[in-house]
């Protein structure tokens, strides 16, 4: 399963902010409005960075946020309205997780699962009637500038590396948008998606040299025959953040999902 720090993830929180769908998370709002305390499943919490973003919405909810990281979750919110919990979300064994559930939600999440595993909790979802909010799941686009002449050549390599096994079986990658709303669509679930790119402006310096850097280690790994190319085009593009010339749009789209 993939590991994230808890410094990466306070980076990437105010880019994920400015990116989400303020519309998607309005139509979920919207079909819980008659839930008087909706029990909401956050699933990858993490240190509750989607609880913080979505918790204005739904003011009267209690939440689980359950994640494989105890160090992670020690680091969430406390308040009475909070429960956290260890799980191994690849295995999704805890079958009381998704049980009253009026939303089932996860941020950053979908691209790195399996279409098995995306089944599976579209099951659970429909099951007990969910509704479901999955944010900025990455689509595969990614956009330099200034521009480099190896730039897709690293975007080609990295989506190669998004599709492999993160510990949940082989990756959706880019597919997963797609793959989740045909499962939800197939169970009766009316879908709305809507794009939530993050559009780095030179300002987000820390940002995007860890993705860059992030980007050069998964393309080595997928091709470590280009090594010395790899290298060369992480040196250039971080000349380029040195500079504060360098702006990167990365694509991620938001998908809701409402039981008919």
């Amino acid at each position: 399963m993939g590991d994230f720090s808890a410094e990466w993830l306070a980076l990437r929180e105010p880019a994920d902010r400015s990116a989400r769908s303020s519309t998607l998370v309005r139509v979920v709002a919207g079909a819980l409005e008659r839930v008087s305390v909706p029990q909401i499943l956050d699933l990858a919490a993490g240190t509750g960075s989607n609880y913080r973003y979505l918790a204005p919405w739904f003011p009267e909810s209690r939440w689980l946020l359950a994640d494989h990281d105890a160090t992670l979750l020690a680091k969430a919110p406390k308040t009475p309205s909070i429960e956290t919990r260890v799980v191994d979300l690849a295995a999704l064994e805890d079958r009381s997780l998704f049980a009253g559930r009026a939303l089932v939600t996860a941020s950053a999440l979908l691209d790195l699962v399996s279409e098995q595993w995306v089944n599976d909790v579209t099951d659970r979802c429909a099951l007990g009637g969910a509704a479901v909010l999955f944010a900025l799941s990455y689509d595969g686009r990614i956009e330099c500038s200034p521009p480099d002449g190896d730039d897709a050549e690293i975007v080609a390599l990295v989506n190669e590396h998004q599709r492999t096994d993160k510990g949940f079986g082989p990756a959706l990658g880019p597919a997963a948008v797609d793959c989740a709303e045909r499962s939800f669509r197939s169970r009766g679930y009316r879908t709305q998606r809507a794009s939530s790119d993050w559009i780095l402006t030179p300002a987000s310096q820390a940002l995007q040299r860890a993705l860059i850097d992030g980007w050069a280690q998964a393309a080595a790994e997928v091709q470590p025959s280009r090594a010395r190319l790899i290298e060369a085009w992480r040196l250039r593009r971080h000349a380029h953040v040195d500079g504060n010339r360098s702006s990167i749009d990365v694509g991620h789209e938001d998908l809701a999902g409402i039981p008919m």
